[in-house]
C-alpha cells in the first residue's frame, strides 16, 4: 500500500499514483480549494483548465500534503489495557486515551511518521495506522470548469453523469527520496508502485475493486439516529445551507471576481447542502426508520430468550433511549450555532482565531508576547481577505441571523439562542439588517487595512461588534456541546454493547466496521439499475449526453469551444468505444462514501478503468443503510480521462508518461 493510494488532507479524499515518477491522481472538486487559491482574473485556471507541459511548468500548492499508508496493526488488547466490565465511561474514556497515547509515542519514536489509532465497531475494537507525510505536491493538470465541474449543482448526487472530475498532481521528495518541504531541489517521487490504466473500457457484470479512503458511515446505528437526521439535523442543514447558498450565488453571478474567489467555497457547501436533501428524502422512501425499529424489535426476542442475554443487553434500549431524550433538544440549536453561527458568516467565523490573543489581555500577558502573537497572524490575515468579498458576507450574515432567530426557541430548556443575538433581534423585530450593516461598517474583520491597523496596536476586542457576536455564539455553543457530551456518554456504554450483542445475535454474518476516513477495499461489478417504475438506467453515459445538455454561458452547463471542436470532428482517437462513442461515466455496484472522492476503479487484473466520484440519489440513505439493489458509484471512465489529457489539454508529455494497456 505504501506510495500508491494517497489521503488527502484532512482525510477529505484518497488519490493513486499513476506514473513511475509520482503523477497521482484525484478527483476535481478534491484539488479545488487548491486550484482556486492558484488562481487569478488574468490566471483563471478555474475556468480556463491548467495543463503543464513540462515539470518546470508544475505549480507548488504551499499546505497540500498527501499521506500514505504504511502499516496496520491490531492495538485492542493495548488499548483496553485495564478497562473491565465495571469501569465507568468517565474512566474507561481515560484509559483508553492515556494507552492510546503512550502506543503512538513508542510506535513512532523519532520517526517522522504520523501514528493514529482509531476505534472500530462502535469502540469494540482498535486498529494502528501508520503514514508517512509528503509535503511537496505540485499541480500538473485541471481540466476547465466546463469539463471538471460540468453539472455543478444541478447533477451532484444523481445518475446519469457527464463529468471529467479529475485533477491531476505530482508528489516531490528530497534527492534522496525521503518526503521533504518544499524545495526547488525537491525531485519527482520514484514511485514503487503504481496503476497502470487499461484502455478496454467495461460491461455489464465486469468486476470492479475500489480502494480508499471513505469518510463516515453510522450502518448499525439505532431507529433512535435514524429519526433525529430525518426530523432534525437533515431539515436544520438543508435549511441553513439554502439560506448561504442563494446568497452565494446572487453575488457570484454578478461578478467573474467573485465567482473565482467563491468557487470553492460554494461547492463545499452545496455538495453537503444536497446531500441531506437526498438522504431525508431516501431514508423515508426506502423506510431505514422502519427497518431498524424491526431490527430492534428482532434484538430484544433474542435477548429475552436467554437469562443470561438478559442480564448483559436487557437495559440497553433504556439507555439509548434516555441519550436521545436530551439530544432532542440538542441537536437543532447545535446545528444552527455551527451552520449559522459560528460557521455561518465568513467574518464570524474569521473572528474566532482572535479569540486566543483576546484572552492573553484578560491574562494580563506581557505587551511583547500579545505583539507578537498578533504577528504571526498576519498569513493569517492575508489569505482570509484575498478570497473575500465584504458585500456578499453581509448578505450572508444577515440571512444566516435573520433565520436562527426565527427557527430557533430562545426560551427552550437548555437557552440555545445567544443573549446578544436574542437581545438584537427582540429589538429589532428578529430583523438583523441594522445591526449587520452597523457593525460591518465598524468591525475591523471586514476591513483589511483597519484590521492591519490592529495588528501594528492590538487591543481588546470585546467592543468590536462582529468579536463580541461571536465570543457569545460560541460561549452559548460551549454550554450546550456539554450537555451533548454528556448524553453521549449516558449512550455510548448501551451503543457499544448493542454492536456486540448484534454480532453475537448474528454471528455467521460478517460484519465489516463503520466507515472511519482509514483505508477499506470495496469489491462489485459493472451494472445498470432501475431507480424507479418505468425509470431503467444504462451503465455508462457518453458524449452525445455531454453535448445535450450543453447550454452557452451557464455555469453549470457550458462546454468550452476547443471542446465542441474536437466533438464536431468526432476526434475521440483511440479513446472510442466499439461504437464510435467517447465513454464519459459508468456506474458500479461499489460502496463509497466521502473521502472514497478520488479512489480508483480497478480491474481484476491490478489496471486502472475508473476514478470513483460520486453516488446515486436513489442510495442517499446509503451511509445509514446500504441499498443493494439501487446503490450505485458513479466514475468516470479511464478513456476519458486520457482523452481529456491528450486531446484537450495537448498533454503529450504526461501522455508519454504512463503505462497504458
Amino acid at each position: 500500500m505504501a506510495a500508491l493510494f494517497a489521503e488527502w488532507p484532512g482525510g477529505g479524499c484518497t488519490g493513486e499514483i499513476i506514473s513511475p515518477e509520482g503523477l497521482l491522481l484525484t478527483n476535481h472538486h478534491c484539488g479545488l480549494s487548491f486550484v482556486q487559491k492558484l488562481s487569478s482574473i488574468e490566471h483563471d485556471y478555474l475556468t480556463d483548465g491548467f495543463w503543464a507541459k513540462s515539470k518546470g511548468e508544475e505549480l507548488p500548492n504551499p499546505g497540500l500534503t498527501v499521506s500514505f499508508l504504511k502499516k496496520v496493526e491490531d492495538v485492542t488488547d493495548a488499548v483496553l489495557q485495564g478497562v473491565t466490565a465495571e469501569t465507568s465511561e468517565a474512566d474507561r474514556e481515560e484509559l483508553i486515551g492515556k494507552n492510546s497515547r503512550q502506543i503512538e509515542k513508542d510506535r513512532k519514536g523519532d520517526r517522522k511518521v504520523r501514528i493514529e489509532i482509531v476505534p472500530f465497531y462502535s469502540g469494540n475494537q482498535f486498529i494502528l495506522f501508520e503514514y508517512e507525510v509528503y509535503r511537496d505536491v505540485r499541480l500538473v493538470c485541471c481540466p476547465p470548469w466546463g469539463i471538471g465541474k460540468y453539472g455543478a449543482d444541478t447533477d451532484n448526487w444523481t445518475w446519469p453523469r457527464h463529468k471529467g472530475d479529475f485533477n491531476i498532481f505530482r508528489v516531490y521528495t528530497a534527492p534522496d527520496g525521503s518526503p521533504a518541504e518544499y524545495s526547488a531541489d525537491n525531485v519527482p517521487m520514484k514511485s514503487k508502485w503504481f496503476l497502470p490504466i487499461n484502455l478496454g473500457g467495461v460491461k455489464p457484470g465486469d468486476y470492479a475493486m475500489i480502494l480508499g479512503f471513505p469518510g463516515s458511515t453510522d450502518r448499525y446505528s439505532t431507529s433512535y439516529t435514524v429519526k433525529n437526521v430525518i426530523e432534525e439535523e437533515g431539515p436544520a442543514i438543508i435549511d441553513c445551507r439554502t439560506t448561504k447558498l442563494d446568497n452565494y450565488r446572487k453575488h457570484m453571478d454578478a461578478d467573474q471576481e467573485v465567482f473565482i474567489k467563491y468557487a470553492s467555497k460554494q461547492a463545499s457547501v452545496s455538495n453537503y447542502w444536497k446531500y441531506y436533501i437526498g438522504q431525508v428524502k431516501q431514508l423515508k422512501r426506502n423506510h431505514v426508520y422502519e427497518r431498524r425499529l424491526a431490527q430492534e424489535e428482532d434484538f430484544m426476542n433474542w435477548v429475552n430468550a436467554d437469562p443470561q442475554r438478559k442480564a448483559e443487553y436487557g437495559d440497553i434500549f433504556e439507555g439509548i433511549k434516555a441519550k436521545w431524550m436530551e439530544l432532542d433538544d440538542i441537536v437543532m440549536p447545535m446545528t444552527y450555532l455551527r451552520e449559522a453561527g459560528w460557521n455561518g458568516g465568513e467574518a464570524i467565523s474569521f473572528s474566532r482565531r482572535f479569540i486566543r490573543i483576546n484572552k492573553m489581555f484578560e491574562d494580563k500577558a506581557d505587551k511583547a508576547d500579545i505583539k507578537a502573537a498578533a504577528e504571526k497572524m498576519q498569513p493569517q490575515v492575508e489569505t482570509f481577505f484575498k478570497d473575500y468579498d465584504k458585500d456578499l458576507d453581509k448578505d450572508v450574515t444577515i440571512a444566516l441571523l435573520n433565520l436562527f432567530y426565527k427557527d430557533i426557541d430562545g426560551d427552550l430548556l437548555y437557552g440555545p439562542v445567544p443573549t446578544m443575538l436574542k437581545e438584537i433581534g427582540s429589538k429589532n423585530g428578529g430583523d438583523f439588517t441594522d445591526w449587520v450593516n452597523k457593525a460591518f461598517e465598524k468591525s475591523i474583520f471586514v476591513d483589511p487595512a483597519k484590521l492591519e491597523k490592529w495588528l501594528e496596536n492590538p487591543k481588546k476586542l470585546d467592543k468590536d461588534p462582529i468579536f463580541a457576536l461571536t465570543n457569545d455564539i460560541i460561549e452559548t455553543y460551549t454550554r450546550i456541546y456539554s450537555w451533548y457530551e454528556d448524553a453521549c456518554k449516558l449512550g455510548n456504554k448501551y451503543e457499544r454493547l448493542y454492536m456486540k450483542g448484534l454480532m453475537e445475535m448474528q454471528s455467521d454474518r460478517n460484519f465489516y466496521p463503520d466507515a472511519n476516513f482509514t483505508m477499506r477495499l470495496t469489491y462489485g461489478t459493472v451494472e445498470p439499475y432501475k431507480a424507479a417504475d418505468a425509470v431503467n438506467y444504462n451503465y455508462y453515459t457518453t458524449m452525445d449526453g455531454v453535448m445535450a445538455k450543453y447550454v452557452p454561458g451557464n455555469w453549470e452547463f457550458d462546454i468550452p469551444q476547443d471542446v465542441r471542436n474536437l466533438v464536431a470532428k468526432k476526434d475521440f482517437g483511440r479513446y472510442a468505444n466499439e461504437k464510435g462513442e467517447l465513454v464519459v461515466n459508468f456506474i458500479t455496484t461499489n460502496d463509497i462514501t466521502g473521502g472514497n472522492s478520488g479512489s480508483p476503479v480497478i480491474d481484476g487484473e491490478g489496471n486502472l478503468i475508473g476514478l470513483a466520484f460520486d453516488g446515486n440519489w436513489e442510495a442517499m440513505s446509503g451511509d445509514l443503510s446500504f441499498e443493494n439493489k439501487v446503490q450505485r458509484t458513479i466514475c468516470m471512465d479511464a478513456r476519458y480521462l486520457l482523452w481529456c489529457i491528450e486531446k484537450v489539454g495537448k498533454c503529450q508529455n504526461i501522455i508519454d508518461e504512463l503505462v497504458i494497456k
